[in-house]
């Protein structure tokens, strides 16, 4: 495996708690604690801090009127946007769930709030629950996510060495579980979200995951690309994904980056200039050209090519896929 990318935080942990039963307690604990150092990111840090932050979620003023709210110190550095405009705000993802959301964008904002989620695996969905209001893909994958995760589907990202500050106290991280939720709206590709005086274009991106979407907001050149690109390794490994609909879903992204001033994805740095997406298309391509040997790691398949890393599986790159009518937590494995 190759950790020496800036990116090293967010892939080495989900990695581990991917395939947690392939290492040792002992080697686990090694790969959190090496992730854990240079935390706060310097891209994050070097953001204005918003007052709303507290000493789980750090949050960052990343343009005008739009919040990331970070949970900089557990292994996922799960990002969730909030984008508000002059009437109300979308919630671009909720989170891991350990501590409740809800209460930091209400310090934020007075706006309702309405939660549409980049996809629906554990980590970007945690704080659901806690909203009313929440528009999502029409898909059967997003339907039986709805009904939640296990502890069993997500323990391995709340074991004691997954934090990289001791966990909040008074938490049986035994019993986290993500608690079920419902959409009350379905939405579609290319529908608009008039947040007044701001409108956000719904891209469906299908790849990473079945129900992957993006947020385009056009006037103030903003992406947020949710797990379509992060800065950070590229996790194209579990059993939804699919790279045929992933080599659409980054080209499309990549054909409108031209306009676009800054990209948001969903872990690692809240923002990032634009300009990588074209960078990332292309070495997808080289890596699926099969040119280019990637260096197995416990069953996973580790990609570097031109500074681009991709973490996937041998069954994803022969083309299978599957039964996402049973949804996926994103920790799930091949068997």
């Amino acid at each position: 495996m190759l950790w020496q990318a800036a990116g090293i935080l967010f892939a080495n942990l989900i990695l581990v708690g991917c395939q947690a039963e392939q290492g040792t307690p002992h080697e686990e604990a090694a790969f959190f604690a090496d992730a854990c150092e240079g935390l706060p990111r310097k891209e994050n840090a070097a953001l204005p801090l918003s007052t709303a932050s507290d000493d789980w979620f750090q949050v960052y003023e990343t343009a005008e009127g739009v919040y990331s709210i970070v949970e900089s110190y557990q292994v996922e550095e799960s990002i969730s946007h909030l984008i508000v405009g002059d009437e109300r705000a979308i919630l671009f993802d909720t989170g891991i769930g350990l501590l409740p959301i809800r209460p930091v964008v209400e310090r934020i904002t007075d706006r309702p709030v309405t939660v549409l989620n980049s996809h629906s695996h554990f980590d970007h969905v945690g704080g659901n629950a806690e909203f009313s209001s929440i528009l999502a893909i029409d898909s059967d994958y997003t339907r039986a996510n709805m009904a939640g995760f296990d502890h069993r589907r997500i323990a391995t990202d709340f074991a004691p060495e997954a934090f990289c500050i001791p966990p909040p106290s008074g938490f049986d991280l035994g019993l986290i579980h993500t608690r079920p939720w419902k959409a009350s709206r379905y939405i579609e590709d290319g529908e608009i979200l008039d947040l007044g005086g701001r409108r956000l274009e719904v891209l469906h991106v299908p790849g990473h995951a079945p129900d992957a979407t993006a947020l385009l907001d056009a006037e103030n050149g903003l992406l947020f690309t949710g797990d379509t690109f992060y800065a950070a390794e590229l996790w194209l490994v579990v059993p939804e994904t699919n790279l045929d609909e992933y080599d659409r879903a980054i080209t499309r992204l990549a054909n409108i980056e031209k306009d676009v001033k800054y990209l948001l994805g969903a872990h690692a740095s809240a923002r990032v200039d634009s300009g990588r997406l074209t960078r990332v298309r292309d070495a997808f391509h080289k890596l699926r050209s099969g040119d280019y040997p990637g260096t197995e790691d416990g069953g996973r398949l580790v990609f570097t090519i031109d500074d681009i890393e991709f973490v996937t599986a041998q069954p994803v790159l022969d083309g299978k896929q599957g039964d996402i009518t049973k949804g996926g937590s994103g920790l799930d494995t091949w068997d």
